[in-house]
């Protein structure tokens, strides 16, 4: 794993610290996001899960909706939407009014595999992995539908669980999590610039 690679984790609200660790285990930089200056140097962000309306409007209250659609757009920073952060990536909330980045061509549905108590684990098929990727499934966003050159990487019972488009990924489900590493390490290495 390049050690030269720096890679952002929205740490507004969130389960940050965890794809904190998983970054740092496969030997990258990870840098706590909360401020436009610390998207310096950093050539992918993840979005963590947790609460879609919080970390809207926080973003928007610190610029960083601004910080971060000029980096995408100038080329120099790829964004992963994990749960919550999928919501905040997508162009549209279907059942919500809430702020939101809308970089990604895709529409989502809130909560749409239900409330907590609702939560799930389950093996899923990923288009790119050999092997089922253990998916864990907390309140989770379902992405219902995507635009022209967003490919859908995985469907859980005919849903859209994971949907990719260049450098911007959406995932309904929480990979950091799990002890598997090879989500986060394909961003690092393939889609982080």
């Amino acid at each position: 794993m390049s050690k030269a690679k720096r890679i952002g984790v929205l740490a507004l609200q969130g389960d940050f610290r965890e794809h904190k660790q998983m970054i740092e285990r496969l030997g990258a930089e990870a840098v706590e996001v909360r401020l436009p200056r610390h998207l310096e140097g950093v050539g992918g962000l993840i979005v963590p899960g947790g609460e879609s309306t919080t970390i809207g409007k926080l973003a928007r209250e610190y610029g960083l909706d601004e910080a971060v659609a000029a980096g995408y757009e100038a080329g120099r920073l790829a964004v992963w939407g994990t749960c919550a952060g999928a919501i905040w990536i997508a162009r549209e909330i279907l059942d919500y009014s809430q702020p939101h980045l809308g970089l990604m061509d895709i529409a989502v549905r809130r909560n749409a595999f239900g409330r907590q108590v609702d939560s799930f684990e389950t093996e899923l098929e990923i288009e790119g992995l050999q092997e089922p990727f253990h998916a864990i499934f907390i309140r989770a966003p379902e992405i219902v539908s995507v635009g022209s050159g967003v490919a859908v990487r995985s469907r859980y019972q005919g849903r859209i669980v994971f949907a990719a488009a260049g450098g911007l990924w959406a995932t309904s489900f929480h990979p950091e999590l799990t002890g598997d590493t090879r989500l986060h390490a394909e961003f690092i290495e393939k889609i982080a610039v």
